[in-house]
């Protein structure tokens, strides 16, 4: 099978894993127990939280573990909110967020906030102009990802948070599809929060984590009985923490070369894929999107059925985000750029990372290609014969 899906997971580089059974098996303590077993698991998650935080250009004390992105996604915006002084009860995100940000907007939403869902344009990227629009005295926190996670459009967050800092609007963003990928300083990007996720890059599931600024106010959405401020209660996951702290640095210390890499890789298979006998619409256009990921459409050919194809084919790719899959729902990010319905179901994401060769390709396209000419021969005999 050739993997063609890391937005949607990657496995554990060899060296995370040879962390997480160590960790795991010698320094099992609780990293709250005052005894020398605790003390030690503590030192780890403290220097775990250190090398993060060293590759987002912050401060250790500044980076808090989570079980996962979708939950320091929520954490975040909660603690933001329910930290700021400010009366006002608006706030903004995109249309085309992951699920975690658009379920918490949803539900605050249920709770009295006016949410205003931000328009993208056809290539998925938003406009600042009309983000400029939208806000008023009222607005509190705006939450924009960094980059998307089903056509790649890379979101200009930036220019976002130096117009909100300028406006004093709390400004948290996604950026799981992006760590590990392309330069995150939290610094430069004026954010006041932003998530990151450990088996996007090569660490173990069930591990996130969440920068927060030092100078805003924020309050735990959990209460800390120890009176500690922390945006996570609970048994900290020591062997995760180390194991993501690895493949953290792994992955930024090698960023640019496999960047590079997989730039070439995926320009190649842009090319490749429009030499084909058939049309072929890669959706976020180019200049703003991650070569890391490739949305395609084939008009005429379900998602859904290309992904089983594909499969079946020894090819494993997706139809979007894995929080949308089994959704009967068209894709969300399809509407929001423009496409109909039945355009919608047509898409496909192609996802690269480190066991992608470029050995891989012709093998890759041809696959593709038998699969097109089957499906596409068939529906034209199917339409002769109805036709004869």
């Amino acid at each position: 099978m050739i993997y063609l899906d890391y937005a949607a997971t990657t496995p554990m580089s060899d060296k995370a894993m040879e962390v997480y059974v160590n960790v795991a098996k010698h320094y099992f303590g609780n990293a709250s127990s005052l005894h020398d077993v605790g003390s030690s698991a503590k030192q780890i998650k403290e220097a775990s939280a250190k090398t993060i935080a060293k590759t987002l250009n912050a401060d250790g004390k500044d980076i808090h573990f989570t079980s996962g992105a979708s939950e320091a996604n929520f954490l975040a915006i909660q603690a933001l909110l329910d930290g700021t002084g400010k009366t006002g009860r608006h706030i903004i995100t995109t249309k085309i967020e992951h699920a975690s940000i658009k379920d918490v907007f949803e539900k605050l939403e249920k709770q009295g906030y006016k949410v205003d869902w931000l328009g993208v344009d056809e290539k998925g990227r938003v406009q600042l102009d009309e983000l400029k629009k939208l806000v008023s005295d009222e607005t509190v926190l705006v939450s924009v990802q960094h980059i998307n996670s089903e056509i790649g459009t890379v979101q200009p967050i930036k220019e976002i948070g130096d117009f909100l800092k300028s406006k004093d609007i709390l400004f948290h963003t996604d950026a799981v599809q992006s760590y590990g990928k392309i330069p995150v300083d939290v610094q430069d990007l004026n954010v006041d929060a932003l998530s990151i996720s450990s088996h996007k890059i090569y660490g173990p599931k069930g591990m996130g984590a969440v920068w927060v600024n030092p100078e805003v106010d924020w309050k735990p959405f959990f209460v800390d009985h120890n009176q500690t401020k922390k945006l996570k209660t609970g048994t900290d996951n020591v062997p995760g923490m180390a194991a993501f702290a690895t493949a953290a640095k792994e992955a930024v210390e090698g960023l640019w070369e496999e960047y590079q890499r997989i730039s070439v890789f995926s320009a190649e298979f842009e090319n490749r894929l429009e030499e084909l006998d058939f049309d072929c619409i890669l959706e976020g256009g180019s200049g703003y999107r991650s070569s890391f990921i490739l949305g395609v459409r084939f008009p005429g050919m379900e998602g859904q059925f290309l992904m089983l194809e594909c499969n079946q084919a020894g090819l494993a790719i997706s139809t979007g985000s894995a929080c949308q899959v089994g959704s009967e729902k068209p894709n969300r990010t399809m509407k929001a750029i423009g496409r109909s319905d039945e355009e919608a179901r047509e898409f496909v994401r192609f996802s690269f990372g480190k066991n992608v060769k470029e050995d891989d390709l012709n093998k890759i396209i041809g696959k593709i290609d038998t699969i097109l000419n089957r499906h596409f021969n068939k529906v034209r005999r199917t339409k002769e014969s109805t036709h004869n």
